[in-house]
C-alpha cells in the first residue's frame, strides 16, 4: 500500500525549494521527485503518513507564498498503485540531486 501523496505547484525553482524546505522541517515526511512541467511550474512531490503529509503541504504552501507563487496543491490519502507507472510518484525512488526531470520541455 502506498504512504500519502502531497503535492504543491509553484511556480519557480526557488519558490519549490521554499516549499520542500518547509515541508520537511514541519513533519516527519520524505521528499520525492520535484518535477519542471514548463510555463515554469515546478510541482515538489511529499510523501508519508496521511497527518503528516497534510501537516507539511500545508506548510510548505504557507512558507511558498511567502516569497512565489502557490499554483496548486493536494493530499491523496491512499493514491492507487496504478499512478506510480504514469506519474513520478514512486516512494522507493530517490532524488537525483544533479538532474530535475522534465516534462514537455
Amino acid at each position: 500500500m502506498q504512504k500519502a501523496l502531497g503535492i504543491i505547484e509553484t511556480i519557480g525553482l526557488a519558490t519549490a525549494m521554499e516549499a520542500a524546505d518547509a515541508a520537511v522541517k514541519a513533519a516527519n515526511v520524505t521528499l520525492g521527485e520535484y518535477v519542471s512541467v514548463g510555463g515554469g511550474k515546478v510541482s515538489v512531490i511529499i510523501r508519508g503518513d496521511v497527518a503528516a503529509v497534510k501537516a507539511a503541504v500545508d506548510s510548505g504552501v504557507s512558507a511558498a507564498s511567502q516569497i512565489g507563487k502557490v499554483v496548486g496543491q493536494t493530499v491523496i490519502p491512499r493514491p492507487a498503485d496504478k499512478l506510480v507507472p504514469t506519474f513520478p510518484i514512486d516512494e522507493k525512488k530517490q532524488v537525483d540531486s544533479k538532474k530535475i526531470k522534465t516534462v514537455n520541455g
